[in-house]
């Protein structure tokens, strides 16, 4: 509210003020939300929400995030404040959802987010597919999301309880019809696998990452899908499961709906789907769309072990996977202005026009694939041992198949930039800012696969609220 305030009373060729002002407001609730770490666990709002270890990492892994997209942003001299103002709501949001601990504050912070989004989806108001991508975002989320409300609607008839805690131990005390409670349990998960693009709910993301422009696409692949994540593991253990050792953080389900079983078949299907699509696709941000989809089945594996390693790898993986995924965005970001397109064929010769953003494309196409030396392997890595040791052999098969099939197109786009003559040779010359920036998501996308300690360390202690114990 201050920001906007204080535009009003700037001169246009001040504008860019607004953006600096926003990089600070998020650095200095880093640094605020960093000091609540350690702090014990504690009900906020009447019990509407929990301020604990996992709510500080996701608002680090969001306000990261929305950082970055914002220094991505800055040297366009077109955007307005309201385009800064409007990513600062939206971590509001994504702030709210990292901490909700009640049925109606996950559907009023998912609305907080998806709201604003609509708006910055469609920000480019003169493009038709800008403008496209807006309006089947909004029909998407509101069907997604009354359904997700009609399933929340089950619950409280069968507990009386709008409290994730309160439903749990209504559940435990007094055992509902496991058919009733199956069939909540798919109506929500419904409204929350939209939010994080799975499978059969992804049908939305390509048209809007196609559309929508390019930062913002490349902050809905990590931030609001990472807070989605968080709300989605509140449920899972809590509504779905409760803690069945203290100090292992094994799970058992409150009633038996094989949850475990359903989740890894939606999985299997939402990677299978991402990576098959994605092989078709000859527009670079369509590939970057289904791959988020392939990934976002990548995570859920480890939803289905129900223990700590499964949620710490999921955390763990976050991490790495915002460096590397919007390494990718930059890149494309700053050559389709040059290269006039964002189809992959525009690539052609680029390792030899600009060397430097050809590297770094290729560094961070290949952690995605889960290639060693880099984060994206060591990410991986962690997932699927967590299946693995769960014996979800199958689910683990699945996933290396499609491991394999996802480095097709991602070498195809370094082959299309180093093995094919460029129709033009002029060669590019990205601003020593863009180089900077792009140093500063190579270097950890790099250095994490060789040493990653202090990221397991940190993910592993963003799980002490399952218990209210420090790790």
């Amino acid at each position: 509210m201050i920001i906007i305030v204080i535009d009003l009373l700037l001169r246009r060729k001040q504008k860019n003020f607004t953006a600096h002002m926003a990089v600070g407001v998020l650095l200095v609730a880093v640094i605020l939300a960093l000091q609540q770490y350690d702090l014990d666990p504690v009900s906020i709002f009447s019990g509407m929400m929990v301020l604990d270890s996992l709510s500080v990492f996701i608002k680090i892994i969001t306000a990261l995030a929305t950082i970055i997209i914002i220094l991505f942003s800055l040297p366009e001299n077109n955007l307005k404040s309201e385009y800064y103002i409007l990513l600062l709501i939206t971590v509001v949001g994504m702030f709210l959802m990292a901490g909700v601990n009640d049925m109606l504050m996950i559907i009023l912070s998912m609305e907080l987010v998806g709201l604003v989004s609509y708006v910055l989806s469609g920000y480019n108001k003169d493009n038709i597919k800008s403008n496209e991508a807006a309006l089947k975002y909004v029909i998407y989320a509101a069907a997604s999301t009354g359904v997700m409300a009609f399933g929340f609607s089950y619950l409280y008839g069968m507990t009386a309880e709008t409290n994730l805690i309160g439903i749990q131990q209504a559940i435990l005390d007094h055992p509902p019809a496991a058919a009733s409670l199956f069939i909540s349990f798919i109506l929500i998960l419904g409204g929350l696998g939209y939010k994080i693009a799975m499978a059969p709910f992804h049908f939305w993301l390509p048209d809007v990452y196609e559309g929508a422009p390019t930062p913002i696409t490349a902050f809905f692949s990590v931030a609001p899908k990472a807070a989605g994540i968080a709300v989605l593991i509140r449920f899972m253990t809590t509504v779905v499961a409760h803690p069945g050792d203290r100090y292992n953080l094994e799970f058992l389900q409150n009633l038996e709906i094989h949850a475990p079983l359903l989740i890894a078949i939606l999985s299997a299907l939402t990677m299978t789907i991402g990576n098959l699509s994605a092989l078709q696709q000859k527009n670079i941000k369509r590939m970057m769309a289904y791959s988020s989809i392939a990934h976002a089945g990548y995570i859920l594996m480890a939803f289905v072990v129900f223990n700590s390693q499964g949620y710490e790898a999921i955390l763990f993986y976050l991490v790495v996977y915002l460096f590397m995924n919007l390494g990718a965005f930059s890149v494309i970001y700053r050559l389709t202005p040059v290269l006039g397109s964002e189809d992959i064929e525009a690539y052609k010769g680029l390792g030899y026009r600009e060397p430097f953003s050809s590297v770094s494309l290729a560094i961070f196409l290949f952690s995605l694939t889960g290639l060693p030396p880099l984060a994206g392997f060591i990410g991986k890595f962690y997932l699927f041992a967590a299946v693995i040791n769960a014996q979800w052999y199958w689910l683990a098969i699945i996933g290396v198949i499609n491991s394999v099939i996802s480095l097709y197109y991602y070498a195809y786009v370094v082959r299309v930039m180093f093995l094919l003559k460029a129709e033009n040779e002029t060669s590019i010359q990205l601003t020593f800012y863009d180089r900077i920036l792009l140093i500063f998501l190579v270097v950890p996308t790099l250095l994490f696969g060789v040493y990653w300690t202090p990221i397991l360390t940190f993910t592993s202690r963003s799980l002490g609220y399952l218990t209210g114990l420090k790790l």
